[in-house]
C-alpha cells in the first residue's frame, strides 16, 4: 500500500461524502485507511449515518471548527496523512501525485495555495484577501509550485502533527487559520516549505480537487461563520506575520 491515511471531514455536505469516499477508493495508488471526522451540522437529517457505519468515525455533537480534524489525524498509523475539506473531490491520481512530489519537494502539499506579491513592510497589516496569486486546481501550475500557505487537501508526514500543535490556536479562530498556521509552524520549527504539486490543465486526474468551484462556499464553515469572518481571518494572518511568519516575497527584501 501507499502508507497513507486519508481523513475526511463531515459537516453539511452529506452526499459529497459518498462522492469523496468513492474518489479515494478509485485512486491509482491505494490508501491504507480512510477515517472520518464529523462536526455536528445542527440537524440530524444532514448527518450521513451510512458512511459513519462504513469507516472509522469520530463524531462531535458540537461544531469544533476546522482545527479538530488535525487532532483526530494523530490516530493515523501511516507515514503520510491526507486531510480533505468536505467540498474537495480528488482526481484518481492525486495521492500518486503527492507521493511523487514528496520525493523531490519534501514539505506540506495541497491542492490550492497562495503566494503573496507585494513587499513585506507594506503587507504587515494589509488584507489577507489581497495581493496574492493562487495556484492549484483553480489556477493551474504545470510544475511543482512553492506557495506561502496551502488548503483544501493537505498531504504531509504524520510526525509533523506534533509541530502543528506545538503552538495552540486562540479559540476565536475556530473556523479559520489552520491552513496558514500549518505552513508557518513547519517553516518555523522544521524549515520546511509549502508546495502545490503539478495541476496540469490537460490531466485533471492529477488534481486534488475536481469540483471545488461547484461545491465550495455553500454550507461551509466559512459562509456560516460570524459576519465579521473576513476581519477575523485578517487578524489571524497579521498575527502570524508579526510573530515571524516569512512569506516567499520576504526573501527579496533587505
Amino acid at each position: 500500500m501507499s502508507d497513507v491515511t486519508v481523513i475526511l471531514n463531515g459537516y453539511k455536505r452529506k452526499e459529497q461524502l459518498n462522492e469523496q469516499l468513492e474518489a479515494i477508493r478509485n485512486q491509482s495508488v491505494g490508501v491504507d485507511s480512510v477515517m472520518l471526522w464529523y462536526n455536528y451540522p445542527g440537524d440530524d437529517d444532514l448527518v450521513n449515518h451510512d458512511i459513519m457505519a462504513e469507516i472509522p468515525t469520530a463524531f462531535s455533537n458540537i461544531n469544533l471548527g476546522v482545527w479538530a480534524r488535525f487532532a483526530y489525524a494523530l490516530n493515523a498509523e501511516t507515514k503520510y496523512v491526507c486531510i480533505f475539506d468536505d467540498d474537495t473531490i480528488p482526481g484518481s491520481r492525486w495521492i500518486e501525485n503527492c507521493l511523487d512530489t514528496m520525493k523531490t519537494h519534501r514539505g506540506l502539499l495541497a491542492t490550492v495555495g497562495a503566494m503573496y506579491t507585494i513587499p513585506a513592510p507594506a503587507n504587515r497589516n494589509s488584507s489577507y484577501f489581497e495581493h496574492y496569486i493562487r495556484f492549484g486546481w483553480n489556477h493551474n501550475n504545470v510544475n511543482v509550485q512553492e506557495v506561502d500557505w496551502t488548503g483544501h487537501s493537505w498531504f504531509f508526514e504524520r510526525e509533523w502533527l506534533s509541530v502543528f500543535w506545538r503552538e495552540l490556536p486562540d479559540p476565536k479562530y475556530a473556523t479559520c487559520g489552520e491552513d496558514m498556521h500549518f505552513s508557518y509552524m513547519l517553516q518555523k520549527y522544521l524549515d520546511l516549505k509549502s508546495y502545490i504539486p503539478p495541476h496540469p490543465p490537460d490531466d485533471k486526474e492529477m488534481w486534488g480537487s475536481l469540483r471545488g468551484s461547484e461545491y465550495g462556499g455553500v454550507h461551509s464553515l466559512w459562509t456560516e461563520g460570524p459576519k465579521n469572518q473576513r476581519q477575523i481571518v485578517n487578524e489571524f494572518f497579521n498575527e502570524q506575520r508579526n510573530n515571524g511568519w516569512r512569506l516567499i516575497m520576504d526573501s527579496g527584501v533587505k
